[in-house]
């Protein structure tokens, strides 16, 4: 009767361990999830096995967490942000060149923050940790200005990747400042006094608003002919 309790014992207590370890392993899979969102799925599809994946996207964090991070004196963020001006302007007149620059001044950007100098996809990883939610279009930039210079890519997918840099240069330059979500902003509130040349703003905005903005020209022209014709009609 007494072996009998203790297999039971026994059993009832690698259950327990087991399920503790499972519950463990599913909280520590969801935080990976909820944090990554979409680079987890990157990782998965890359690795091919979930188990995989997460042993990566912890390394990823193992190996940020030795960086000495710093914010940017103000100095420091006044100076890029006046080299990422120079670049928006720059795109008017060459597109291509402009997106190289801007590649090129996040890797500076990065460096003086305290990331070390590496390769794109190291950089790509490393900023992954801090900035899940843009590393994955920081990725399509760079895939757009390595398709630019094997002549595969047009003036608008220059413009979409050069918004794509910018969206991750703010976060680098200016972290924690809150931006619109449809329009992230290189300077900080306290340099709203700064206002872009209609030019490059024409260059690097969404252009939904101009759409609309057509749509509505449309429509008060159609109407603007059909009272011509109602009159005529009189």
């Amino acid at each position: 009767m007494d072996n009998t309790l203790a297999i039971v014992l026994a059993a009832v207590a690698v259950v327990i361990v087991v399920g503790a370890v499972l519950y463990g392993q599913q909280r520590r899979s969801k935080r990976l999830r909820d944090r990554y969102g979409a680079e987890y799925r990157a990782a998965v599809d890359e690795t091919g096995d979930k188990r995989k994946a997460e042993t990566e996207l912890r390394r990823r964090e193992k190996r940020v967490d030795a960086f000495e991070l710093r914010p940017l004196s103000a100095a420091e963020a006044t100076r890029f942000s006046d080299n990422w001006r120079a670049i928006q302007a720059e795109f008017v007149d060459d597109p291509g060149r402009a997106i190289g620059d801007a590649d090129a001044l996040l890797g500076e950007a990065m460096k003086a923050r305290g990331y070390p100098v590496a390769d794109f996809e190291q950089r790509a990883d490393d900023l992954s940790v801090s900035h899940p939610q843009l590393v994955s279009n920081y990725r399509i930039a760079h895939d757009v200005a390595d398709r630019h210079a094997a002549g595969q890519a047009g003036t608008e997918d220059l413009r979409r990747a050069l918004i794509h840099y910018r969206a991750l240069f703010d976060e680098v330059v200016h972290p924690g400042v809150e931006r619109l979500p449809d329009e992230p902003r290189t300077f900080s509130q306290e340099e709203s006094d700064y206002e872009r040349p209609a030019a490059v703003r024409a260059a690097i905005r969404n252009d939904s608003d101009e759409r609309r903005a057509d749509d509505r020209a449309a429509g008060e022209g159609r109407r603007s002919v059909s009272g011509r014709r109602g009159a005529a009609d009189l």
